[in-house]
């Protein structure tokens, strides 16, 4: 268990979580519309999951 709190404190998964909210605020407050939202989130989402990926595929070989 400790494993996994030790890999959420990783610097991607940082600002993954801190971009995120601030789009979301940033949303609710109406300063982007939800499209804006959608596609950056998309992005960011991608990203992350992407090199996550990626560092699995890498260890497997």
């Amino acid at each position: 268990m400790w494993n996994k709190i030790a890999k959420l404190i990783d610097v991607k998964s940082i600002m993954t979580l801190v971009l995120t909210g601030g789009f979301v605020g940033l949303t609710i407050a109406g300063k982007i519309s939800g499209d804006q939202f959608l596609t950056i989130y998309t992005v960011i989402v991608g990203f992350y999951f992407g090199t996550q990926v990626q560092k699995k595929a890498d260890k497997a070989e």
